[in-house]
């Protein structure tokens, strides 16, 4: 997914719809929209797999999106994925929405926190970590993409773009196993 050569393919078509809504103020619908589809082509591999498939035609595509999502999303966010299936194109869709996701948080200061956890949070949990780090970070909004992954042991691990704060009993392990071997040297 991070493949330089496709974000660079993805950007200008990004880049194009940001302006295009911020210029009719639909951006909040259109954001809505890509979250949600995110999501959605997160979890249907079949339906990404089938935009993906060069084999598949474009009226195909063009078929299977107006059946699922014509009535789900936004006229704009429509126009513009029957674009992109005209382009050939759509196999850049969720290139295309996390360049734009990125290009709205960027814009909103709302900065995206990755948090690996052993044990899924409580809502105060959440609110209480997402209150510190508005508060580290000095960002108007934070969102939390929560992993949850049980060989952590237990606390978690908290990744921005620019830094990894780990504070998992896995790692406090491994650093006292390290710390143990130079002691002893075994």
């Amino acid at each position: 997914m991070n493949n330089p050569l496709t974000s660079k393919i993805a950007a200008p078509y990004a880049r194009a719809l940001f302006d295009f809504s911020v210029e009719t103020n639909i951006m909040h619908q259109i954001t809505a929209d890509f979250q949600n589809l995110d999501t959605f082509l997160n979890k249907s591999s079949e339906l990404t797999d089938y935009l993906n498939n060069p084999i598949v035609t474009k009226e195909e595509k063009q078929e299977i999106l107006t059946k699922l999502l014509q009535s789900q999303v936004n006229t704009s966010t429509f126009k513009f994925l029957m674009v992109l299936v005209k382009r050939d194109r759509i196999d850049l869709l969720q290139s295309i929405i996390a360049t734009y996701l990125d290009l709205i948080y960027e814009t909103a200061s709302i900065k995206m926190i990755e948090v690996s956890t052993a044990y899924p949070f409580t809502n105060l949990q959440k609110n209480t970590l997402i209150k510190k780090l508005k508060e580290l970070t000095k960002a108007r909004e934070i969102r939390l993409v929560i992993k949850v992954d049980s060989s952590l042991i237990g606390g978690f691990l908290i990744k921005t773009s620019s830094k990894v704060v780990d504070f998992t009993v896995k790692n406090q392990l491994q650093n006292l196993a390290k710390h143990l071997d130079s002691v002893l040297e075994i």
